[in-house]
């Protein structure tokens, strides 16, 4: 397993550096990046279509900064020199736990204030640089791809919080046991949360500037379906912890076995048993093979993003691409939970885990979204037909 950049550079080229980034950060902010282009794409594709509208926006030029906007930045400036510095001054303790340190207060206030002093002062000059005697108003056509860069950090904002939250409620014990340590661990985020309250972040900001939820929904689609299968990736390539359970099954013979039954050796998690002469951290694997369910559902959900995208410009029933979405993801995640390692609970007499109740929902909301669709089909079809 590859838990940080580092092991990962080490493998393909040999070389060895130390570089902290873990490997799931990495693909995380790589699934953003790609879902941001495939939004982008699909916010002018449905535009070009006559499905959404550019709109007009109200801006005032010509002010000079405020002193929230220059608190803003001296607060970001601060944040940054406060960490980027000691961790450059104190490189070897970063190394050895840097998701520690970055929830630690531990930094360095000197080059904190001096970079937040920095940053207001630019804000400050870039503004004067603009400003008129008489700061006016003015109009600007917004095109919807243009929101991106608000959606994006609205929504890995509040996804972020959905999915601690999720997380949170599904390993209840350990909040009660452990409050402060269970919701400020780095580890521990549950996806759906995340997809739900991002979800409806999305919705909310495309809804107020004046888009209808349907089309939003059919956009997004998509874009998540791509996401979500890059972040399994980094699931897999750091051994996150989000494995399957034991697999006990004769391997067949056509199969690689670390695609069958897999030890995660030098899991991110330090999950198992160390390895014999082995120092430093990530020494350890499983006892037992176990499913390599974030490879399936990468697999999967890659296959499933392809056929949304090839067929994408067929799709023209608005709502179709969101409630085969709902499917497509749903039902892979209520099948992929069987073997999993989660908790289950008694849910209207199923033993499931909250991903594959969640899982259950998507794929019954999908199916009555299609029932919906053919139910307003007919009666378009009837009340088109002339009277006798």
């Amino acid at each position: 397993m590859f838990p940080t950049i580092g092991h990962l550079f080490y493998y393909l080229f040999r070389i060895n550096i130390t570089f902290p980034v873990q490997t799931l950060g990495l693909f995380v902010a790589l699934s953003f990046l790609f879902s941001y282009m495939v939004f982008s794409s699909e916010f002018r594709r449905y535009e070009a279509l006559g499905k959404i509208q550019a709109f007009n926006r109200t801006v005032m030029i010509g002010k000079r900064a405020s002193l929230a906007e220059i608190g803003v930045n001296m607060l970001l400036g601060f944040l940054l020199g406060y960490k980027a510095f000691w961790a450059m001054f104190n490189y070897p303790v970063f190394v050895a736990n840097p998701q520690a340190y970055l929830l630690s207060l531990k930094g360095n206030l000197v080059t904190g204030a001096f970079t937040g002093a920095i940053f207001g002062f630019w804000v400050y000059t870039d503004k004067k640089k603009k400003e008129l005697e008489q700061p006016r108003l003015v109009q600007e056509i917004v095109h919807p791809y243009m929101l991106m860069g608000l959606i994006v950090f609205s929504v890995g904002f509040f996804g972020f919080i959905g999915a601690k939250l999720f997380d949170t409620l599904e390993h209840w014990n350990n909040f009660l046991y452990n409050p402060m340590g269970t919701l400020f661990k780095v580890r521990g985020f549950s996806y759906y949360g995340g997809l739900i309250f991002g979800a409806l972040t999305y919705l909310y900001i495309g809804h107020q500037k004046g888009m209808k939820l349907v089309h939003l929904a059919d956009i997004g689609s998509p874009g998540m379906m791509l996401a979500y299968g890059i972040g399994r990736i980094g699931c897999q390539l750091s051994g996150d912890g989000d494995w399957g359970i034991v697999n006990n099954f004769t391997k067949p013979g056509f199969l690689p076995q670390w695609m069958w039954a897999f030890k995660y050796p030098h899991n991110a998690i330090n999950a198992g048993i160390p390895f014999p002469n082995c120092t430093g951290d990530y020494c350890n694997q499983l006892v037992r093979g176990v499913y390599p369910t974030p490879l399936y559902e990468a697999t999967i959900c890659l296959l499933f993003f392809v056929l949304m995208w090839i067929f994408r410009n067929k799709i023209i029933i608005p709502g179709f691409m969101f409630f085969l979405f709902l499917v497509l993801n749903g039902s892979e995640r209520f099948l992929i939970e069987q073997i999993r390692i989660n908790p289950k609970y008694n849910i209207l007499g199923m033993m499931v885990t909250q991903a594959g109740f969640i899982g259950f929902l998507m794929v019954l909301g999908g199916l009555i979204g299609f029932a919906s669709l053919v139910i307003n089909d007919k009666n378009k079809l009837h009340r088109q037909q002339p009277a006798i």
